[in-house]
């Protein structure tokens, strides 16, 4: 199924011949090389570039495994650029397989394949893109691995909005399929709920675990799993190594140390399978470390990790499924659109039998972005006005100004509160793109 990313595709396009490095990165399977080789390659064809002046080097394909060796790759695209006076497009895929696992163990020196990409981008004449699934390699120091000249555009799973466009079928059913399968878009070809199971659960075993052992020497491939499905049942809560120490420890299901459960969210996060959420006290603005929480960058997933862990959810009696699937999908909206987020804490007192009580409540979200800052708190299907009113409440303890939302899963008109609070249901908010500022 050809799924049309037109928002990735026109950052590609925009960032044309500007003198950078230009390096896609994202989880593997979410579509970065398809949008490369594919949509930009038949845009520069459309633009009138000769196939000859287009070099694509996809590492990962047998074909071209000889030139994970930096200096032969070098001599590979070099021989192809014949011309000085025309434009060379070099398109490379999964470039940090021709980092050596030398190299990767030295993470003090860089490695030789930055100083190829380096010498080939001082030619005026040659305009390079890189894919690549792991941030540790390709985009955590960016700017200084390619002399300020690097420049990264991060490709994630399918949105919600996307996946409805594509599959076009209703709402509702979208949503569960979504919540349930997640946006990995080959998930969409598959014809039934046991077939895109039986995908996400081979990507798991053949793809992500084992390119994480490989990449980082990994012997204990239990621990990790164990890791990953645990995270997925705690999706939205406040975990820390400690935390998860003390659970392994109480449950016996693996024996680690906490050096060992750092490194290994370490190198989750590294090859975008999950994203940490930071959390700070509102009031006083000050970070509370141990309250981190950690995002699956696709719901499917997540999902599968929690199948192979034993429980199941979204439940098929509704079409939301619980809170923690939906801030998720709220969580990777929101980065999407390039928010900065973490939660909030508020501390309040309360006298209990004559005694003060001092209390902790949480904000889902704080999203920042260009100055403006926005508090978001997600309620449940069948949310009361009661419990409405509950949710409202922590919001209003806010000492600021800032807007106030609260995102209901289920369908259901938009409506302010007397207070100004601003309720939306999860589709309004997820579909729209300007429905932080309805």
């Amino acid at each position: 199924m050809l799924i049309e990313r037109e928002k990735y595709l026109k950052i590609l396009v925009n960032s044309m011949n500007n003198g950078l490095i230009k390096v896609i990165t994202g989880i593997r399977r979410c579509g970065k090389s398809f949008i490369l080789f594919y949509f930009f390659y038949d845009h520069l064809i459309e633009s009138g570039v000769d196939e000859e002046n287009i070099i694509a080097v996809p590492l990962d394909n047998e074909k071209y495994r000889e030139y994970c060796d930096p200096e032969k790759l070098y001599a590979y695209i070099r021989e192809k650029i014949r011309d000085e006076n025309q434009k060379y497009y070099v398109l490379i895929d999964e470039a940090p397989d021709a980092i050596s696992k030398k190299e990767i163990k030295n993470p003090e020196a860089s490695p030789a394949l930055y100083s190829v990409l380096n010498r080939l981008n001082k030619m005026q004449n040659v305009d390079i893109y890189l894919t690549g699934s792991n941030s540790r390699y390709l985009s955590s120091n960016i700017m200084s691995d390619f002399q300020g000249c690097g420049e990264e555009i991060h490709v994630a799973p399918l949105s919600f909005s996307e996946y409805h466009a594509a599959s076009k079928k209703e709402l509702e059913q979208a949503w569960k399929e979504y919540l349930t399968y997640g946006g990995l878009p080959h998930i969409l070809s598959e014809s039934d709920g046991n077939a895109k199971s039986a995908y996400l659960e081979k990507m798991i075993r053949d793809v992500y675990l084992k390119d994480l052992c490989e990449r980082y020497d990994i012997r204990n491939k239990k621990g990790l799993q164990s890791l990953l499905e645990l995270l997925a049942s705690k999706c939205g809560e406040s975990v820390n190594p400690q935390k998860i120490l003390e659970t392994f420890e109480k449950t016996g299901t693996e024996r680690a140390t906490m050096p060992t459960i750092a490194n290994f969210l370490l190198y989750l996060q590294e090859a975008f399978l999950v994203k940490k959420s930071g959390c700070h006290e509102i009031k006083g603005r000050r970070e509370i470390s141990t309250q981190a929480k950690y995002y699956f960058s696709d719901l499917g997933i997540r999902n599968a990790f929690l199948s192979l862990r034993g429980a199941k959810e979204p439940s098929d009696k509704n079409i939301g499924g619980n809170n923690a699937s939906c801030k998720n999908a709220i969580y990777n909206e929101m980065i999407c659109r390039g928010f900065e987020l973490d939660s909030g804490i508020i501390e309040t007192r309360a006298n209990v039998d004559g005694k003060k009580i001092r209390r902790q409540l949480e904000i889902d979200f704080v999203a920042k972005k260009d100055g403006q800052k926005y508090y978001i708190q997600v309620a449940g299907e069948g949310t009361s006005l009661m419990d409405l009113s509950r949710i409202q409440s922590t919001l209003l303890k806010i000492p600021d100004s800032f807007k106030k939302i609260i995102v209901v899963n289920e369908m259901r008109p938009l409506w302010r509160t007397e207070q100004g609070i601003t309720v939306i249901s999860i589709f309004d908010f997820l579909l729209n793109p300007g429905s932080l500022n309805l």
